[in-house]
C-alpha cells in the first residue's frame, strides 16, 4: 500500500466567525498564519482558526529560508512588548523565530517551570536534562542582534568517533537490526575545537544567519551555556491544543541522490511520531497532512513530513515533553531500544545537540530539533558541533560516514572562516 494512502487523512475545512464587527480590532489567525482584510478561507491552511485582538498581538516574519507548510508565515501571541528597549551587550539573551528576549529573571531545570507565566527559553538535551530561562523583555527582531564580526582564529576540529570506529558501529547496528532488536538508529559524533573563552558566539549566530539561513535558527546565551543553532527541523509547534511536528529523515546533495532507504526511514519515523503524539492527543486527531516532501536547504536537500494532532484537555508542557523527548528523527525506532544502543555505542553525550531548543509562552511554543548546532558550556574553552546519520539494514557504512561529513561541512567551514573544513 502506498504509505501516503495509509498515513494521510484529509483535514476538515474549518471556518471562524469574528467576535467583533470592526476589522481594525480583530485579525484572523490560523495557527501561525495571520491574514487581514478580505479573507479567503479556502486559502487558509486547514488548521484551527481563531481571532485575536490586534492590541494583544505582535507579528514577525521568518527569515527568507526554505520553510515547510503550516505554521510558517506570521506569529501572533500576547505579550508586553517594548519597541524602544534593547538587549544589553554580554548579558543573557535568546533569539529565534523573529524574537529577541532579554532581562533574565530566573533559570530553572524542572518541567513545572513551563506551567508558570512568562516567556521561557527552552533547552532540552538528548539525555533528558532541561534548562528553562524566563526573560522579562521580548521584542521583534528578524535577525540576531548586532555583534562584532566573527573572527575565531584557527580552529582544529576533533571527532569523538574515528572513521573506523564509526563504520564498526554502523555494522553493530545492522547486526542489532538483523536480530530484530531495532529497526533504525541515529548514530552521531561530536566535533570539538579549542576556543578562547571570551569568544562571543553571538557573532557566530550573526555570521550563520547570513551564510546559512535556517527556518529554525536560534541563539541562546546563559551563564555557562551558549548555543548557536541553524536547525532546519521543527520539533514541536504548539498553539493551544494544536500540536505539529515535522521530522526530517533523508539527506542528500540533490534530490537525485536520495535513496529508497531515505523514504523508508522517513515513513518509519513518521509512524514513531504518530505514536508519540497519539499518547497525548485526542483519539483520531493525529494526521499526516504532508509526507515525503522535498525541502532545499543551503548545500543539501531533505525529505520532511508533517504530523499533527489535537491535544487532550489538560495536557501540560511537562506531559508533552515527557511523551516526545528525545525527538524521534534523531533517536530511532523503537525509540527506547534505539536510545539504549546509542548509549552503548556513542562515547560522548550529545548535550543540546539532538535535543530541543526554542521557547514557550503559555500554551504557545516553538521548539526546534537541536541539529546543525554549535554550543559551548562549562568554562567555554571548547566549541562543539554534532553530526550524524540514520542507520537501517540497508545502510552502507561508508555512505553513512559521508553523510555526517555532508551535514557538517558547510557549517564547520563557516564557523572556521574557511571555504573547506577538516572533519577528521
Amino acid at each position: 500500500m502506498n504509505p501516503c494512502t495509509r498515513l494521510c487523512r484529509p483535514l476538515p475545512r474549518l471556518s471562524a466567525t469574528p467576535p467583533h464587527t470592526n476589522p481594525g480590532v480583530w485579525i484572523l489567525r490560523a495557527d501561525d498564519r495571520v491574514r487581514t482584510g478580505d479573507l479567503n478561507l479556502g486559502k487558509v491552511p486547514r488548521y484551527q482558526l481563531r481571532y485575536v485582538r490586534k492590541a494583544d498581538a505582535i507579528y514577525r516574519r521568518n527569515a527568507s529560508a526554505p520553510k515547510p507548510s503550516g505554521f510558517e508565515l506570521l506569529t501572533a501571541y500576547p505579550s508586553s512588548m517594548s519597541s524602544t528597549s534593547h538587549p544589553p551587550a554580554g548579558e543573557a539573551l535568546f533569539w529565534g523565530d523573529g524574537l529577541v528576549a532579554f532581562g533574565l529573571e530566573e533559570v530553572r531545570h524542572d518541567l513545572a517551570a513551563l506551567s508558570e507565566p512568562g516567556f521561557w527559553a527552552v533547552v532540552a538535551t538528548f539525555e533528558g536534562e532541561y534548562t528553562f530561562a524566563r526573560f522579562a523583555e521580548v521584542e521583534p527582531s528578524p535577525t540576531p542582534p548586532g555583534a562584532p564580526p566573527w573572527i575565531p582564529g584557527a580552529l582544529e576540529w576533533r571527532s569523538s568517533i574515528s572513521r573506523e570506529a564509526y563504520l564498526a558501529a554502523v555494522e553493530e547496528i545492522r547486526s542489532e537490526i538483523a536480530r530484530g532488536r531495532v529497526y533504525q538508529v541515529n548514530l552521531c559524533r561530536v566535533l570539538s575545537a579549542d576556543i578562547a573563552p571570551e569568544l562571543d558566539l553571538l557573532s557566530l549566530a550573526v555570521h550563520l544567519s547570513a551564510g546559512n539561513p535556517a527556518p529554525f535558527a536560534r541563539y541562546l546565551r546563559l551563564p555557562k551555556l551558549e548555543i548557536v543553532s541553524a536547525s532546519p527541523e521543527r520539533f514541536l509547534s504548539r498553539d493551544g491544543s494544536a500540536l505539529l511536528t515535522t521530522p526530517i529523515k533523508g539527506t542528500a546533495i540533490t534530490a537525485n541522490d536520495l535513496l529508497e532507504k531515505d523514504n523508508d526511514e522517513n515513513v518509519m519515523i513518521v509512524d514513531l511520531m504518530r505514536n508519540d503524539l497519539g499518547s497525548i492527543c485526542t483519539t483520531g486527531s493525529v494526521t499526516v497532512p504532508r509526507l515525503l516532501a522535498l525541502e532545499k536547504h543551503p548545500g543539501l536537500v531533505h525529505l520532511v513530513s508533517d504530523v499533527r494532532g489535537e491535544l487532550r484537555d489538560g495536557i501540560s508542557w511537562a506531559e508533552i515533553l515527557q511523551s516526545t523527548m528525545p525527538p524521534g528523527s534523531v533517536s530511532g525506532a523503537p525509540k527506547s531500544t534505539a536510545v539504549q544502543i546509542i548509549r552503548e555505542l556513542e562515547p560522548t553525550p550529545r548535550g543540546p545537540y539532538c535535543g530541543a531548543i526554542g521557547w514557550v509562552h503559555g500554551q504557545r511554543g516553538e521548539l526546534a530539533v537541536g541539529i546543525r548546532t554549535f554550543w559551548s558550556d562549562g568554562d567555554r574553552r571548547q566549541l562543539k558541533f554534532g553530526t550524524g546519520a540514520g542507520i537501517t539494514w540497508g545502510s552502507d557504512p561508508g555512505g553513512e560516514w559521508r553523510e555526517t561529513e555532508l551535514k557538517a561541512a558547510r557549517l564547520i567551514a563557516l564557523a572556521s572562516g574557511n571555504e573547506v573544513a577538516s572533519l577528521s
